[in-house]
């Protein structure tokens, strides 16, 4: 193997080449909804990136929040450069709007469930401090 195969040039990780694909599109920078197969034209314009490496970026910048929130508002979609290349139908929209829902009650949930853990052990502190207290009262009342 040469230095200049491709295969020996360092593979980018998904969050480096998400942040490259930001730099050079104004639909991944804006986060506005991607078209479909939007993959072969990424790497028509970037052969350097690997096909696999490619996919893990695109399902965390599909999976974000940010771009739930745009499919979820949106009406088209966009090439790289930008440029409508197709519809967001309702499914879609209905989609997101449902992955955004249960994604919101899934950390509502955690965020009681650790509220709740919180103050059980808050109160369990306060049992034993009283206990304490109780025992310090009864040893120097019956101590001497």
């Amino acid at each position: 193997m040469t230095a200049d195969t491709p295969s020996s040039k360092p593979a980018l990780e998904p969050r480096a080449l998400l942040q490259k694909l930001q730099t050079a599109s104004p639909t991944f920078r804006d986060c506005k909804p991607l078209a479909i197969r939007i993959d072969t034209a990424i790497m028509e314009r970037f052969p350097e990136f690997e096909k696999k490496t490619l996919r893990s970026a695109l399902r965390m910048h599909t999976a974000s929040t940010r771009y739930l929130k745009a499919m979820e508002r949106a009406s088209e979609r966009f090439d790289l450069d930008g440029n409508v290349a197709g519809e967001v139908t309702e499914e879609q929209r209905a989609h997101a709007s449902t992955t955004l829902k249960e994604r919101f009650a899934a950390v509502a949930k955690q965020q009681r469930a650790k509220r709740e853990e919180e103050e059980a052990a808050r109160k369990k502190e306060e049992a034993e401090r009283r206990k304490h207290e109780k025992l310090q009262q009864l040893v120097s009342k019956f101590g001497k």
